[in-house]
């Protein structure tokens, strides 16, 4: 079968022909109905190495997964050939506490997991084949009726962890507070979404591109801003003075890192989810007084059949461009090069 494959760090993805993965026990095959591109791909493909991670190429890419079990190997309960499911993407060790909680993007025991700190598209081989060996039918959660597997895969990574990042500041976001979303394409869309969907605060949209902004106010935006030297002045001009109670930002560098700092309102919430390289300086009066500064991986296992849920009831809907397997590469160009709008899906079929 062909396989786009990263075959040595800081190259472009290369079609390859790989052999057809068989399930050994505990293993799931699955069908691949659709293959999400995330922007940390290009991460691997430009800027880390070996000394990064603890894991390298070669392997397939492709870490959003969605489609059918195919076959089964011995031992496997719980699904059965045929059913529509979505991968769950972090592959931990199953046993420590975090992972028998659901939480295996924060598994405390890698070194027995599948992959130290990976999984399929991060290390062994994702989704961007026309199969995908997945190593426990646990990694598979069930598609809700009447959600295709192109329209679930980018939920399995693009939904998931801005669900994450904004689940956890729900009790900072009641009816009257704000929250602003810096960086409104792949991820950051649908963190306009969740959050409309699961609070009731008021919605700030920044981006630098009028159409990424435009987006998001077709997606249910209250304010969008123009990201500049502005915005955290326009942010507290919006909301009273105060500030937002809670700030996503999506890009992470430098200049947005300083904006969501200074947008925030005392005791609220600055989590970093973009993984741009800038550096946030803290100290006791670079902040508001209070305001939490966190990072997130990823999301729980409960938490993707939540954002699942969620889509399955029309409450979230990725802006989806699909390629072919054979045109995969350049879904990856086309997301370089700031073409791409919302999220890139490869489908193999």
């Amino acid at each position: 079968m062909r396989a786009l494959r990263l075959l040595e760090w800081k190259s472009d993805p290369e079609p390859v022909e790989v052999a057809e993965p068989e399930p050994g026990p505990g293993q799931v095959v699955v069908k691949v109905g659709g293959a999400g591109a995330c922007h940390s791909d290009l991460h691997l493909m430009r800027d880390l190495d070996g000394d990064t991670l603890p894991w390298g190429p070669p392997f397939t890419l492709g870490h959003e997964n969605a489609g059918w079990v195919h076959a089964v190997g011995d031992g496997v309960r719980g699904v059965e050939v045929g059913e529509p499911v979505a991968v769950y993407g972090p592959w931990g060790c199953g046993v420590c506490v975090r992972c028998q909680a659901g939480a295996e993007n924060y598994c405390e025991n890698p070194a027995e997991a599948p992959v130290p700190g990976g999984g399929g598209g991060l290390g062994l081989d994702g989704g961007m084949a026309e199969y995908l060996l997945v190593p426990s039918g646990r990694f598979l959660v069930p598609l809700p009726d009447g959600l295709d597997p192109v329209d679930a895969a980018p939920l399995t990574d693009a939904g998931l962890t801005p669900y994450h990042a904004v689940r956890r500041s729900w009790a900072k976001l009641p009816p009257g507070a704000a929250a602003v979303v810096i960086g409104t394409g792949g991820l950051g869309h649908l963190a306009v979404q969740i959050l409309k969907a699961t609070t009731a605060a008021r919605v700030i949209a920044v981006d630098t591109r009028e159409e990424a902004r435009e987006l998001a106010v077709s997606h249910g935006a209250d304010l969008a801003l123009p990201s500049d030297g502005t915005t955290a002045g326009a942010v507290r001009d919006a909301t009273g003075g105060r500030g937002a109670d809670v700030v996503l930002d999506f890009v992470g560098v430098d200049a947005t890192l300083a904006t969501a700092a200074a947008a925030a309102r005392t005791l609220g919430d600055v989590t970093i989810v973009g993984i741009g390289g800038g550096t946030l300086p803290v100290s006791f009066f670079s902040v508001p007084y209070e305001v939490s500064i966190q990072t997130t991986y990823w999301g729980s296992r409960p938490e993707l059949a939540e954002v699942l849920d969620l889509a399955a009831r029309g409450l979230l809907r990725p802006q989806v461009t699909r390629y072919p397997l054979e045109r995969a590469a350049d879904a990856y160009r086309d997301m370089e090069a700031g073409r791409l709008e919302g999220r890139a899906v490869i489908v193999p079929g």
